[in-house]
């Protein structure tokens, strides 16, 4: 069984995605983690075991506050929305301001009736959201044994 990552984005990305091809080639990596806005889009690794699901999500310069996981039947979301503001002042008037809005969403579709919802288990630690995700008990792979012959 396997995770199905989806990335929907509209069609309102069109003239850059022709601009992307035209100016990076068509297999560019810069291409595959771009939003619509022009910010990076974090990667994603997911690994499955015997007993679990673990999905890394590289997040560098962020805070645990700055995510929201939720669970939708089979579907994970992983998403951000942050508002930076940096700003020097002068004597009461601006000499420098900069505001910066980032924000992101990851979905990954869960097998049916192989996740243990409740157990679901996230961590962000240097940079990198991780989560373990375990499998039901009985549809985790057992060890091979012998069958007694009666």
């Amino acid at each position: 069984m396997s995770l199905v990552r989806s990335n929907r984005e509209p069609l309102t990305n069109l003239p850059t995605l022709f601009e992307n091809l035209f100016n990076h080639g068509l297999f560019s990596r810069d291409n595959f983690n771009n939003s619509i806005s022009g910010t990076t889009i974090p990667t994603m690794n997911i690994k499955e075991t015997d007993e679990d699901f673990l999905v890394e999500l590289a997040a560098p310069g962020m805070k645990k506050e700055d995510f929201k996981i939720h669970l939708d039947g089979n579907n994970l979301s992983i998403s951000s929305e942050r508002n930076v503001s940096e700003e020097e002042q002068s004597d009461g008037k601006y000499s420098y301001k900069e505001f910066s809005y980032q924000s992101f969403k990851r979905t990954i579709t869960l097998p049916s009736n192989v996740v243990d919802e409740e157990k679901i288990q996230a961590r962000y630690e240097n940079g990198l959201l991780s989560l373990k995700i375990p499998k039901k008990e009985e549809v985790k792979k057992k060890a091979p044994r012998q069958i007694a012959i009666h």
